[in-house]
């Protein structure tokens, strides 16, 4: 067992030890907004649109002067449209048949783009300027086969393994440059466990969220972040939102710290395979 690992196991257990830690998000929240007024979507269009972040519709997009990336879908945005209706009514005192207006509401959608399926249209989100941390992007870019790298959505950090592909938010998004790269890290942990690399995954791993498998390997992603990080210099950057994290993901396992140990060895297998210390493929138990 490395030096490394031993390091960084020693810090979380310590940093458990000081009781319950809060888990802070890295990057602030982006919800659904229009991107030529600015308004947040509400109500039911939060859960029908896709992703957080801009959306604009088609004759917006024409406008701007952008273009719509191949293959991209558009999503609907509902909305109620108020129209005024001539009813016939009986009038109550005199029985006799009267026209009346009536305000009525009746259901209306139209499309959107998010900004990620367009081109030559820059976001106006509000970002924070970051330099690149030359050790960490260095590790990011030896690891070999490594999946493909999007900012699509900036609400959410995921592995996609059906698509062999990691989302994160961009940089820009990030309160801190050192919280980004172990977000990224820790996507990249998951990313080993393909099939094509270290096997680590059942067949349907993702459709038991809180099952102790999916725990484990969330609490392998997270060790295993933060091994990278002490190779890279920043762990005491880091260190104790993992360590929330960590704690977090202990409680689907009923608080069982041993199984620190067993996520922490598939963790460093895992970092062993993205640094390119050892060629050959760990297989795990199914």
């Amino acid at each position: 067992m490395s030096r490394v690992h031993d390091i960084v196991l020693e810090k979380i257990l310590q940093q458990m030890e000081k009781g319950e830690i809060p888990w802070q998000k890295g990057w602030r929240d982006n919800p659904p907004i229009n991107y030529i007024t600015r308004r947040p979507y509400t109500g039911i269009n939060v859960l029908l649109l896709s992703k957080g972040g801009e959306y604009l519709t088609f004759q917006q997009i024409q406008r701007l002067g952008g273009k719509i990336k191949k293959g991209a879908k558009a999503e609907i945005v509902i909305f109620f449209k108020p129209y005024t209706k001539i009813v016939e009514e009986v009038d109550q005192e005199t029985g006799e048949v009267v026209e009346k207006e009536k305000e009525l509401l009746v259901l209306r959608y139209y499309h959107v783009f998010h900004l990620s399926d367009t081109e030559g249209i820059p976001s106006k989100l509000k970002k924070v300027k970051h330099n690149p941390l030359q050790e960490v992007e260095k590790i990011i870019a030896e690891y070999k086969d490594a999946p493909k790298i999007v900012h699509d959505n900036p609400n959410e950090a995921y592995y996609n393994a059906v698509k062999d592909l990691i989302n994160i938010p961009d940089k820009s998004l990030f309160y801190d440059i050192h919280e980004y790269y172990s977000t990224l890290f820790h996507e990249i942990i998951h990313s080993t466990g393909h099939p094509k690399r270290l096997n680590r995954f059942k067949e349907n791993e993702k459709s038991a969220f809180a099952a102790d498998s999916y725990s484990l390997e969330e609490l392998v992603a997270e060790i295993g972040a933060a091994i990278l990080c002490q190779h890279a210099g920043i762990m005491e950057k880091t260190i104790k939102n993992s360590t929330a994290y960590i704690q977090s993901w202990l409680k689907h396992l009923k608080n069982n710290k041993m199984m620190i140990f067993t996520a922490a060895g598939r963790a460093q297998k895992a970092v062993d395979y993205v640094l390119g210390i050892k060629e050959e493929q760990y297989m795990f138990p199914r």
